[in-house]
């Protein structure tokens, strides 16, 4: 196994003898990336989940990734000292460890043994890929995240439709269901921006009325059971018997079931409705309970509610290596400022998907 000194180094000796298969060429809205790989079956699978933003490659990409399929590296045969990734506030599993590298850092899911290192125009995919192709799919999403945060963006954990040039984010804490929101939405004629992460800037051509652009991420939704029976919409995703047999289920056990779906927009919805990027015109705010009575709609002065700034606030994560001339402030302050003319709307009262998306849209649409 080849040592990690430098990520340079580790990409030139792994690739050493070894036959790439061929590449898959990716557009984020401008921002082009090549996948490389030795293994067809892969970029087969990854070019029909990012069928979406499929590319001729004719131009020079922005980010190449090799995504290379391999036994899981042992750790002791990298030669460097990994340390854990603590859990997130709210989490007790330990998922990741990391290595810094004189030129960029490697990261090792501790479940998988998936290897992804990266740095200095570096990034390497390496192990059971095919088996853990969602962790590459979001290592690619990754790179296109930290080259937005590095031209000037904040993370946000949001969810964003868009419609006739304006887009709206949902957040909320944990459980609220952002992401359940926006597909309720979206049966109301919007297109998808993304479903769990938001890079929003300034942009002087953005929406007249905040001078922001959102930025989402190529990533499906991934929902439970009961978001799927209670979307009509979401009828593709799973067949009728596994749908007859999550509708026997009691409501409160169907909405805390782990198990995912990957919802696929062009699917679900119809094709060319994900798009990822739109001038940004408010900020939903999810901040309601089951059987809390009626819905209630109002705006907020994020100023004077402190204890709501948790709810989109996101820290980059150990995929995120700022680039040299990256200006960093992920402070609330920042955040605040950032949205000091961005419409903020919370949701509270009672759980209502329906009747929140018809008041979203009328926003939406104001």
């Amino acid at each position: 196994m080849t040592r990690l000194t430098t990520a340079k180094s580790f990409l030139a000796d792994t690739l050493t003898g070894l036959e790439i298969a061929g590449a898959l060429h990716l557009d984020f809205d401008g921002y082009r990336t090549e996948v490389r790989s030795n293994s067809q079956e892969l970029l087969d699978a990854l070019g029909d989940y990012f069928r979406d933003f499929l590319s001729d490659g004719a131009e020079n990409a922005h980010t190449v990734i090799h995504a290379l399929e391999d036994a899981a590296p042992e750790p002791s045969d990298l030669g460097v000292e990994f340390t854990e990734k603590q859990p997130d506030p709210g989490k007790t599993k330990i998922k990741e460890e990391y290595a810094e590298l004189p030129d960029g850092r490697a990261v090792r899911k501790r479940l998988t043994g998936m290897l992804f290192v990266f740095g200095g125009g570096v990034n390497v995919a390496l192990g059971p890929c095919l088996e853990n192709d969602n962790q590459v799919v979001n290592f690619v999403n990754n790179r296109f995240i930290e080259w937005t945060l590095d031209r000037g963006s904040l993370l946000f954990h949001a969810a964003g439709v868009a419609k006739n040039g304006r887009g709206m984010a949902f957040a909320g804490f944990s459980g609220m269901g952002k992401s359940t929101l926006a597909l309720h939405v979206m049966r109301l004629q919007t297109d998808f921006v993304s479903n769990d992460r938001l890079m929003v800037q300034r942009d002087a051509q953005g929406d007249a009325g905040t001078g922001l652009i959102m930025y989402g991420v190529a990533k499906m939704p991934r929902i439970n059971p009961g978001t799927v029976l209670h979307n009509p919409s979401l009828t593709p995703v799973m067949d009728d018997e596994e749908r007859d047999r999550f509708a026997a289920m009691p409501q409160s056990e169907l909405w805390t079931l782990e198990h995912k779906y990957d919802a696929f927009i062009d699917e679900c919805f119809g094709e060319g409705r994900f798009r990822l990027a739109a001038p940004m015109s408010c900020l939903v705010l999810l901040n309601w309970q089951r059987d809390g009575g009626e819905l209630i709609v109002s705006r907020v002065d994020l100023s004077r509610r402190e204890d709501l700034m948790p709810a989109f606030m996101k820290s980059p994560g150990l995929f995120y290596r700022p680039g040299d001339d990256a200006q960093l402030d992920f402070s609330e302050q920042a955040y605040r400022e950032l949205l000091d003319r961005c419409p903020v709307y919370e949701l509270s009262g009672g759980v209502d998907f329906e009747r929140a998306a018809e008041k979203c849209v009328a926003i939406l649409e104001g």
